[in-house]
């Protein structure tokens, strides 16, 4: 993939719903997989989506990511609204951890997802796996990154990272539990992440002005996973996002408060840049594309690296 330039005109290849096995869930796993028509060695990446989103949410960058090269699976997780969970389930303080499994049944299913979509068969590079996930979903995917969740000792809990994911990237992922609401703290638990073994490379993503509800600190606060985390990081900080950066969870839905075609289709480019040459050594699209903001006259956000 070196010195390929970005194109959406590829044609993409879905299917869904494909349903991977999962006893002990109580409800099977739900997958959307998306492909380039063409193409072979393609790189994968696994998606988790934000809280109440499904296999269907997320074309922004599904759908631009598969056009790109790269076969994108998205699972549907329990908290999805498409599913219906009772707030009294008996699943739902686990869910957190559901959302994990869901992703490394992913992987384990890739025979099956593979074989799913018309001509896909033998075209995916299984050496080249990348997660990515928005708020909620983002904490998920880093926990396959190495972070762990900290008991309410402070002791971190289980390694669950995935020696199969080469790199990541993290987009509105909430920082560290030291400064949460007193509503996050009752009914989020979970939310007490600790980025100090987080070390797969990856992308953070953060909006200057999303001031989430969970929190007490700010926008900052969504800039902890790369502070936090041991090196070969980069942080892209996008200006004048709020949690939805601009739209990625859909066209014209409800939650953007922050609508920015623009932004949108900086993310689109810069996360693109990223997963190429994260995925593949050598390849230069990332270092082009931090050159090419940096010396934009008019940004839309800016990067930095470790």
């Amino acid at each position: 993939m070196p010195g390929t330039s970005l194109s959406d005109s590829t044609m993409v290849i879905s299917a869904k719903p494909v349903v991977l096995p999962a006893p002990g869930r109580g409800e099977d796993l739900q997958v959307r997989v998306s492909a380039p028509a063409t193409g072979g060695d393609l790189p994968v990446v696994v998606f988790s989506h934000g809280f109440g989103w499904s296999m269907n949410g997320y074309a922004p960058l599904a759908d631009f990511w598969a056009a790109q090269g790269f076969v994108v699976l998205q699972p549907t997780h329990l908290d999805s609204r498409t599913l219906g969970l009772p707030a009294d389930d008996p699943r739902t303080p686990r869910i957190w951890r559901f959302r994990i499994e869901d992703l490394k049944r992913v992987l384990d299913g890739l025979d099956v997802l593979e074989a799913s979509v018309p001509g896909l068969a033998g075209r995916v590079d299984r050496d080249r796996v990348a997660v990515a996930g928005h708020s909620w979903g983002a904490q998920t995917a880093g926990t396959l990154l190495g972070a762990r969740v900290l008991d309410p000792d402070g002791v971190p809990g289980e390694d669950m990272s995935d020696p199969r994911v080469k790199a990541g990237v993290l987009l509105a992922m909430a920082g560290l539990g030291d400064d949460l609401t007193p509503f996050a703290v009752e009914h989020l638990p979970f939310m007490r992440p600790s980025f100090d073994t987080m070390t797969a490379p990856a992308l953070i993503v953060a909006g200057d002005r999303d001031d989430s509800a969970l929190s007490t600190r700010g926008p900052d606060w969504f800039t902890d996973p790369y502070t936090h985390s041991p090196g070969n990081k980069s942080l892209l900080t996008l200006f004048g996002a709020e949690h939805s950066l601009g739209g990625i969870p859909g066209y014209e839905v409800a939650e953007t408060t922050d609508e920015s075609p623009a932004r949108v289709a900086l993310l689109q480019h810069l996360t693109t840049s990223y997963l190429r040459s994260a995925l593949q050594p050598g390849d230069t699209s990332w270092k082009a594309a931090v050159i090419a903001l940096e010396e934009d006259p008019n940004p839309l956000g800016k990067i930095e690296s470790k």
